[in-house]
């Protein structure tokens, strides 16, 4: 409804400017937006203002002009000037009716559409390294990146969902190593566990992984593995926990030599992908594919894009180092891409990705990152232009922090103690449904509380239990015609939608006819939590119209002009949680 208007004032302005009484050459940029109170309209439009700053005229006196040449259409019932020249629309009964076949017709497919009349996009969310499981922090993240897709795709977007494997690099040998120490000591070894190293007792249970595949082959006594490493930091005022595990590494690759050390690299890599990537899936999060850091290296792209860079003039040496000029193009500083030892470091790495995203994709590139990322949008930008592209095709949404509730009480986590509550036990705790619908009902660059005990509830003050007990009590409303005798038939219902004439129903045409509108702006604005909030409000409607009227009446006309109603809401709802995640339950 919303285009439709604006395509009508358009046609009024274009009237008005061929007959003379609007310069030709305005192009006002106006709102149509839903107003507060409903006495003002279904929608209403900004223009008459907006026009009256560029021609020098009263926006009341623009207002009846605009009025007077608007087009006529079966889907406005009547248009009024309100206040100082805003326009308000009225939507018309054969509107309304419209509305509910179109639903009906689409079933939950109604407000999508077609793939490729949007550009295209690019999401990478998660993206988590693979060096412990996914953590509650990483859920919110997976939700959001999962549910703006698929509310893109919905809008016409052409989506690709993409996940970032860091498989290259320091945190992954700290990982192996840490798997390594923990094999030595299923061996019967008593070696000191590193402070840097990854803790928690998957680190054991890949440790065992090792050892079912190479017995003791990597074994080697703590004293000689020990020999000549550095003291840890709690091992007296000069330890340096970070020497401490680089020296680890590095005598680790000595002993086991390098297919030794890939074997714990390996199986650690593969573990931990696996157990992402099912804990991803049994949220319904599923990515199209999943990539590699390693392959940047071994397709050249990684090369390819420092060359882009130095043929620009953005790169120099010092120190031994290639630097990155990012300061000059809007970063807080230089940014190192190679090492005085020769390697590329994770800031290169970023570049070469990024190169690669924007040769794949002609589109949007969306980086959910978690709030903590924020110091790489500017990099990030800066390095979108020293390859010559535009920034301007980069998004970052920062997905702030969740922190979970049990009883008031806020529970405490530590990652680097192990300590921590995984997206896993949260999912057992309180269900996928509750975590998905719970995760983006709020925005995402807004703290999220999240209350373990009221997601739990079977109470109208949950949310999603709110609103999947809407959709279940309209098939409970089905289920109850055969007890009754009854039959729905939808054609006669469609004949009789002239009989919806109550407040209720008409609201709940009104609230219908507005998800195509919602979809879009959820999709412009990167906002799941618009789609919560309009199906929370859906559900409220139809519970308050279930409480005032009555559907299964003996007139038949009357009752499967409702039964069609609550059907075309049922759709509505189950789509809408679709594009979020969540289940639509019959039963409940």
């Amino acid at each position: 409804m919303r285009a439709h208007i604006e395509e009508l004032i358009h046609q009024a302005v274009g009237y008005l400017k061929r007959d003379g009484k609007l310069p030709r050459d305005v192009e006002p940029e106006f709102q149509v937006d839903q107003p507060r109170d409903p006495a003002h309209g279904d929608y209403a439009c900004n223009i008459a203002l907006i026009l009256a700053r560029t021609v020098g005229r009263k926006p009341r006196e623009i207002a009846e002009m605009i009025v007077a040449r608007l087009p006529g259409s079966k889907r406005v019932r009547q248009v009024d000037i309100a206040g100082p020249g805003f326009l308000n629309f009225f939507a018309s009964d054969h509107h309304l009716r419209t509305v509910v076949r179109e639903v009906l017709a689409a079933g939950e497919r109604y407000g999508h559409r077609r793939p490729g009349d949007k550009e295209d996009a690019l999401a990478e969310y998660v993206s988590a390294n693979p060096t412990g499981p996914l953590h509650v922090g990483h859920g919110r993240g997976a939700a959001y990146g999962a549910s703006v897709s698929a509310i893109l795709a919905a809008a016409g977007h052409r989506v690709t969902r993409e996940y970032y494997v860091n498989d290259h690099g320091r945190q992954m040998d700290i990982l192996a190593t840490s798997v390594w120490i923990r094999y030595l000591e299923l061996c019967g070894e008593s070696p000191r566990f590193p402070d840097n190293g990854y803790r928690g007792d998957y680190i054991y249970d890949i440790a065992r992984t090792v050892r079912s595949r190479h017995g003791d082959k990597l074994r080697h006594p703590w004293r000689v593995v020990s020999d000549g490493i550095p003291p840890d930091a709690s091992e007296g005022e000069n330890g340096d926990k970070e020497a401490h595990i680089d020296a680890l590494i590095k005598r680790a690759r000595e002993l086991l030599g390098e297919r030794g050390y890939q074997s714990c690299f390996g199986i650690a890599l593969e573990t931990m992908l696996a157990d992402i990537r099912e804990d991803l899936e049994e949220f319904g999060v599923v990515f199209d594919r999943w990539f590699s850091e390693r392959e940047l290296d071994d397709s050249g792209a990684l090369e390819r894009a420092l060359q882009r860079l130095e043929a620009g003039g953005w790169t120099y040496t010092e120190s031994g180092a290639r630097w990155f000029r990012s300061s000059a193009l809007g970063d807080d500083k230089d940014r190192v891409v190679v090492r005085e030892n020769g390697r590329t470091t994770y800031f290169a790495s970023d570049i070469a990705y990024l190169l690669d995203k924007l040769e794949r994709c002609p589109g949007k590139l969306i980086y959910i990152f978690g709030a903590d990322h924020h110091g790489y949008v500017p990099r990030l930008k800066a390095a979108a232009r020293g390859l010559g592209e535009d920034p301007d095709r980069l998004e970052f949404p920062l997905v702030q922090f969740a922190v979970l509730y049990r009883g008031g009480e806020k529970i405490q986590m530590s990652t680097r103690s192990g300590e921590f509550t995984t997206l896993r036990q949260l999912r057992e705790e309180v269900g996928n449904d509750a975590a998905r619908y719970f995760y983006i009902m709020r925005s995402h660059d807004q703290h999220l509380d999240f209350d373990l005990d009221l997601a739990k509830s079977h109470a109208n003050e949950n949310p999603v239990f709110y609103v999947q007990y809407a959709h279940a009590r309209i098939h409970s409303i089905f289920r109850q015609l055969d007890g009754r005798g009854m039959k729905h038939n939808p054609a006669i219902g469609d004949a009789a939608l002239k009989r919806l004439t109550e407040d209720h129903e008409r609201a709940l045409m009104q609230a219908l006819g507005r998800w195509p509108e919602i979809i879009e702006a959820a999709a412009r604005r990167r906002a799941p939590h618009d789609v919560a909030h309009y199906l929370h409000d859906l559900a409220s409607q139809f519970h308050t119209y279930y409480n005032a009227v009555a559907i299964l009446v003996d007139d038949d006309d009357l009752r499967n002009a409702r039964l069609n109603l609550i059907s075309a809401v049922r759709h509505v709802i189950a789509g809408g949680l679709a594009l979020i995640g969540v289940g639509a339950p019959e039963q409940m």
